[in-house]
């Protein structure tokens, strides 16, 4: 089981940052390794929403299909991926601190098959940096 836990303070309204997060169309922005997004479902986003998304880990091509499992704007957000090699489940958490400072959290979790099963405990490590350059970099963006 892979569990990986990140936390960063943005110096922005708490509806500013879960706007911004929760947006699919905005993950290339922010996410190091993500570079497509395609919805598979109408937009806006709501539970039951799918998005495919393309990403590059470890070297590999990822091609991945999230599905909207909980939703509330300001509080959370939870996507599971249905299947593939590593099934994984991302939690967005947000919580103001004060007007203008929020909590974001992100925390994947799941349980790799295959080659990543071997490779799960390397992967940690990798997930939490390349997780922490994302909240750096949303954090940046927001900021400016």
């Amino acid at each position: 089981m892979v569990d990986v836990i990140t936390e960063i303070t943005i110096n922005c309204p708490v509806s500013q940052v879960s706007e911004y997060a929760s947006n699919p169309d905005h993950a290339p922005e922010w996410y190091v390794n993500i570079h497509a997004v395609e919805w598979k479902t109408p937009k806006p986003l709501q539970l039951g929403s799918q998005i495919a998304f393309r990403a590059k880990f470890l070297g590999r091509e990822l091609a991945y299909v999230y599905e909207i499992t909980d939703y509330i704007p300001d509080e959370i957000l939870v996507m599971k991926t249905a299947n593939g090699p590593f099934p994984m489940e991302t939690i967005y958490t947000w919580q103001a601190i004060e007007e203008n400072h929020t909590r974001m959290t992100l925390r994947n979790k799941g349980n790799p098959k295959g080659f990543n099963k071997v490779m799960s405990p390397l992967m940690e490590p990798m997930i939490r940096r390349a997780n922490m350059k994302d909240l750096k970099k949303i954090k940046a963006i927001l900021e400016k």
